[in-house]
């Protein structure tokens, strides 16, 4: 019995011994798939396994327990990998802990839900909205599944199903992106507004810009219970004036029927807003822009050739949730512009997070909050790899741009959660 006992403990710790490991690499020189690496690991945690994100090791490598199944996803994947023992990782590990080392170690414990709040009638192939999504193109590239919602979801209190939402470009302000001056006589503008103004009155409201207010509220809901909230574009600048303007008609007439309200840049309750404080809104609706908040190009003055922004470097032992939220293989990423670029910092809340800016232009491109239990982060642009992403253009071809930096950003944001057990307030 004795002989037995020793035999199993040899065993098994021949077995921890010859433990090993993935690691996969996340800087410029040994990873070619950035993109398809994020996928991955989300799909190892999709597995029940735990994996984790070494934080500013490598431009924020991955690891993971080494299967031969897990080994043969990363080769189908395309994904750049090393094998290395128990006692490789657990060395890696203890030099990371070092306290003089701006790095950390994270353990992701479970795949976030993904959900994406985009209309129903977006598909490319009815045309009624135009432009494509940068966070659902890269989902779909990186092979991390999702599921798309909309305002009758939102209201029925489905956000509650999800760790993750992304807002898709999306005008919470009522005004249709303010396309009326160049694109009012186009059908895809004209049938979207009808679909609107019926999926309104449908749900119980008189205006779309009541509907949108009402959804944008319920977001908050979410984010103050603990959920993580993601958007791009248009979605982070009206989302906020939506809040702001609560109760208040900031529509003219050819967005809802009737006159805007002469004073309601007065009456604006920026203690509603997640980011932006003092903003003037732009009242002409002939004019392409919301708000202050956005660096026009008229305000920004930036040639694209130098058009590129920095991101913070934040302490990884301390500000963890910064540092996921930055880690790339550059910390200088290239610019791209969309109906929201970037954010004027004279705009901006003290308690803001800023990730990422463009000091030359005082504005901030990436920025980052907290509400409640959740939090909320903001991306401006379009298309981290389309400099002038137009109404109509074909979609970016990311087998084009597998090591994008724009786009990392946006997977830093899908992942996070998972490193983070939710608690939402009763």
């Amino acid at each position: 019995m004795n002989r037995l006992i020793c035999l199993i403990l040899f065993v098994m710790m021949a077995q921890m011994a010859s433990a090993s490991y993935i690691l996969i690499p996340m800087d410029a020189e040994q990873q070619k798939s950035h993109l398809k690496a994020y996928g991955m690991t989300y799909w190892i945690l999709e597995k029940g396994l735990e994996a984790y994100w070494l934080l500013n090791y490598q431009g924020g490598s991955f690891a993971f327990e080494h299967t031969s199944v897990a080994e043969a996803e990363c080769k189908i994947r395309n994904v750049n990998y090393k094998v290395i023992s128990n006692g490789e990782f657990a060395s890696i590990r203890s030099k990371i802990a070092n306290p003089e080392q701006n790095q950390d170690v994270v353990k992701l414990e479970k795949a976030p839900k993904i959900a994406v709040y985009t209309p129903e009638f977006t598909a490319r192939g009815d045309r009624v909205q135009p432009w494509d999504d940068a966070v659902t193109m890269v989902l779909t590239y990186a092979e991390i599944p999702y599921e798309t919602i909309y305002d009758k979801d939102v209201l029925t209190d489905r956000l509650a199903e999800y760790d993750w939402l992304h807002l898709h470009h999306e005008d919470f302000t009522g005004q249709y992106g303010k396309f009326y001056r160049s694109y009012h006589t186009e059908m895809w503008y004209r049938e979207n507004q009808r679909l609107m103004e019926e999926l309104a009155v449908s749900l119980g409201f008189a205006k779309v810009s009541q509907l949108k207010l009402s959804v944008v509220q319920k977001i908050k809901e979410y984010v103050e219970g603990g959920g993580f909230m993601f958007a791009m574009c248009s979605a982070t600048d009206s989302y906020d004036i939506a809040l702001a303007a609560a109760g208040l008609d900031i529509c003219e007439k050819m967005y809802d029927g009737d006159s805007a309200d002469p004073s309601a840049q007065s009456k604006l309750d920026f203690s509603q807003s997640f980011a932006f404080k003092d903003f003037t809104l732009v009242k002409n609706p002939m004019e392409y822009e919301y708000s202050s908040i956005d660096m026009s190009p008229q305000k920004r003055a930036v040639k694209p050739e130098v058009d590129y922004f920095t991101l913070f470097d934040f302490s990884a032992k301390w500000d963890v949730i910064p540092t996921m939220l930055t880690q790339n293989h550059t910390r200088t990423v290239k610019g791209f512009m969309g109906q929201t670029t970037a954010y004027d910092k004279d705009f901006i809340k003290s308690d803001v997070l800023i990730l990422g800016e463009n000091k030359s232009v005082n504005e901030a491109r990436y920025i980052h909050g907290t509400f409640g239990y959740g939090t909320w982060t903001f991306f401006g642009g379009h298309d981290p790899e389309d400099y002038r992403h137009f109404v109509d253009d074909p979609e970016t071809d990311l087998n084009l741009h597998p090591t994008s930096p724009g786009y990392r950003l946006i997977l830093n944001n899908v992942l996070f959660p998972a490193a983070k057990k939710k608690k939402r307030k009763t």
